[in-house]
């Protein structure tokens, strides 16, 4: 999947979209890609002699995939898009720097009701950067 259908099936945009392309999907786990650009405007005061990506930004990437996830494989009404309501158990390993590629790992563990339960991994190289577990609910476009 490329970005034009990406853009189709979640609200973010340049620059807040950390989605290059959908290599996997299947009704339970996404996997997708992120190059990080080495003149990304972030890294100008994000440790400039040792530009590192945010930790919330490879967060934000997983985040992204799982909405994708939900978009194409479980029931949202109309006007409402996945919020991310929980973050649990996040653990940091390594660094992302500029030029790498983010490969990011979402899976849906669990859904209730408008809640969707996930696990994510993202990794660059083999070699883990971020694990956690987040919670999503639909929510109203008009109450964002």
């Amino acid at each position: 999947m490329q970005r034009a259908e990406i853009e189709q099936l979640i609200p973010h945009r340049d620059p807040f979209l950390w989605i290059d392309e959908v290599t996997s999907l299947d009704d339970t786990k996404i996997i997708a890609r992120k190059h990080i650009p080495e003149d990304l405007d972030i890294f100008r005061g994000h440790y400039p002699h040792f530009p590192i990506l945010p930790g919330v930004i490879q967060l934000e990437a997983a985040f992204q995939a799982g909405a994708i996830l939900i978009a194409r494989t479980q029931t949202v009404a109309d006007g409402q898009v996945p919020v991310v309501t929980r973050v649990n158990n996040t653990k940091f390993r390594n660094a992302v720097r500029p030029g790498d590629t983010l490969e990011i790992e979402v899976e849906l563990t669990e859904t209730l009701s408008n809640a969707f339960f996930l696990t994510g991994k993202v990794s660059v190289d083999g070699k883990t950067t971020v694990r956690l577990e987040f919670a999503c609910a639909a929510a109203s476009t008009q109450n964002l």
